[in-house]
């Protein structure tokens, strides 16, 4: 990886308060790659897990600093994806504090919860917020971000983290699967929109993920079995997926528009077999 190809360009990426998460992973990447990052959370710490608040971890501003370690610049705001205006107002404001906006990654997303269940048993409330967050986010960020790549006339690059159960569509993942999805089509829409300008719009669709958002699984028997699903025997690593998207916004993928990218140990290849 080259440690300059970035330099000069100003990335958001939402959700990236985790420490092990794939928001701050992609936030560090693109940083070591030479860009200054925005990152964004829906609260200022997010949901820290004990081993976090053990470790001191403070979640945005625990992001920010190791950014600005690597000698880069940057900015840490909370905002709501799925509220138009806050998400206007994050854009604004990333502007006002860091120039302009090259790269936007869409990483927010609703987090696991009482979802997965049948459809029948789905709460109407819940699969209202899954849509609102994880594709009507998208969009937002997508159609503000886009606005001011327009008006600096540089091009751009917008990347939004999608998941293989939108292709895979499993039981019991029906909100969360339909979201995605949906943020399938909306990027296959902004790359027709956006290509004359020079601003590139790709999904990056991962498996399953070694992150917070799946320790639930680590109880005995469930973390095996689901692994016994994967190729490749193992989970991947936010950092794998944050150098996926970090090529993507880079120099060499230009020519790279509309497209979905599967990172997932061979996973959803062997289901569509």
């Amino acid at each position: 990886m080259s440690s300059n190809e970035l330099s000069g360009k100003v990335a958001i990426v939402t959700g990236a308060t985790r420490k092990r998460g794939l928001g701050r992973a992609i936030a560090l990447c693109l940083a070591h790659a030479g860009a200054d990052v925005v990152a964004t959370g829906a609260s200022a710490k997010g949901s820290l897990t004990e081993d976090e608040r053990q470790e001191g971890w403070l979640g945005l501003a625990s992001v920010v600093d190791e950014i600005r370690a690597l000698g880069r610049r940057a900015h840490g705001v909370v905002v709501d994806v799925s509220d138009a205006a806050a998400v206007q107002r994050m854009v604004d404001e990333a502007v006002a504090e860091l120039g302009r906006i090259d790269i936007l990654v869409n990483n927010a997303a609703y987090p696991r919860t009482r979802d997965r269940v049948p459809v029948q048993a789905l709460d109407d409330a819940l699969w209202a917020r899954i849509v609102e967050v994880n594709l009507n986010g998208t969009m937002y960020c997508a159609k503000y971000a886009a606005a001011q790549m327009l008006k600096q006339g540089r091009g751009g690059s917008i990347v939004s983290i999608s998941s293989g159960a939108a292709l895979k569509a499993p039981v019991n993942f029906a909100a969360y699967a339909a979201s995605k999805a949906g943020v399938h089509a909306l990027t296959s829409s902004l790359a027709d929109e956006l290509g004359p300008a020079g601003i590139t719009a790709n999904v990056v669709a991962p498996g399953f993920l070694d992150t917070a958002r799946i320790d639930m699984l680590r109880e005995e028997g469930r973390w095996e079995k689901r692994l016994s699903t994967i190729p490749i025997k193992r989970p991947g690593t936010p950092q794998e997926v944050a150098e996926l998207v970090r090529y993507l916004c880079g120099p060499h993928a230009r020519w790279i528009s509309g497209e979905v990218f599967l990172i997932n140990g061979g996973e959803v290849r062997r289901a569509a077999n």
